[in-house]
């Protein structure tokens, strides 16, 4: 059965939904030797025990990375995909010619390893380069920066307007995007309720207060694991990690939302 598309919990109103749930369920109880357990499924109401089911299921059980679900006893994407099969979520790889385009200059970046000259100083040739295109000085962080670079630069090779805003902030970004542009953004909560709203070529933002923040690009969506590349991080996913790296997140860890320029 496909993920309908929104977290599914206590007082969950579609009783297909929620017997095809106990079901998958119940098939887990009797593995795990828990027949005490098992759920009625004449019954179509998603009650304290199919959630006492769901968290012993997913205490036991991994995301599609290989991380721990949260057990919380409600079924977002990863706990349906670890139940249902990877068949059952969405997988977006497809986007526009232009976000491609993007994209394929995002990943050379990442496949030639540009890293930050010298360590930690948000400094280097590609890093100067970025920052210059975004209308910044050299020394300030670029994750924002490296993704309007790329943007730009797949803009003049295809001789179309950029539709990103110029900026190297990220919370800057997020706030002009929508009035300056007439770009979409998509929250952390309707992501996460509904992953196939986040599609490749679409920007993350993070928000780490005080100002700060993270955002990258996405490249491809597997259920609720988004597979990114992103500038000015590191394999521990860092905002002040160094270089263009290929990450996975999960939609989940994403705090503040999503960028779409897709009909720009």
């Amino acid at each position: 059965m496909r993920y309908p598309g929104r977290i599914i919990k206590i007082g969950e109103s579609d009783t297909k939904v929620v017997i095809a749930l106990k079901k998958e369920l119940n098939k887990m109880l009797v593995i795990s030797r828990q027949p005490s357990l098992k759920l009625d499924t004449s019954q179509p109401e998603f009650d304290a025990a199919t959630k006492q089911a769901v968290m012993l299921f997913q205490s036991q059980k991994v995301d599609s990375s290989g991380v721990p679900l949260k057990t919380d006893g409600q079924v977002g994407s990863l706990t349906w995909e670890a139940l249902f099969g990877e068949e059952s979520v969405v997988r977006n790889v497809n986007t526009t010619e232009f976000l491609s385009r993007v994209l394929a200059i995002a990943g050379d970046a990442a496949d030639k390893k540009v890293v930050e000259q010298p360590r930690n100083s948000n400094k280097g040739p590609e890093v100067d380069e970025y920052l210059r295109t975004a209308g910044k000085p050299s020394g300030l962080a670029w994750c924002v920066a490296f993704i309007y670079y790329c943007f730009n630069t797949a803009a003049t090779a295809l001789q179309r307007s950029n539709p990103m805003v110029k900026t190297a902030g990220v919370l800057d970004h997020w706030n002009r995007c929508v009035k300056e542009k007439g770009a979409r953004r998509i929250t952390s909560a309707q992501a996460i309720a509904d992953p196939s709203l986040i599609q490749p070529g679409m920007i993350f933002v993070m928000d780490h207060g005080g100002g700060l923040g993270h955002s990258g690009m996405i490249e491809s969506v597997a259920g609720g694991i988004i597979f990114t590349i992103e500038g000015n991080t590191d394999a521990s996913k860092t905002r002040e990690g160094g270089g263009v790296y290929r990450l996975s997140r999960k939609i989940a860890d994403i705090n503040k939302g999503f960028i779409d320029y897709s009909g720009l």
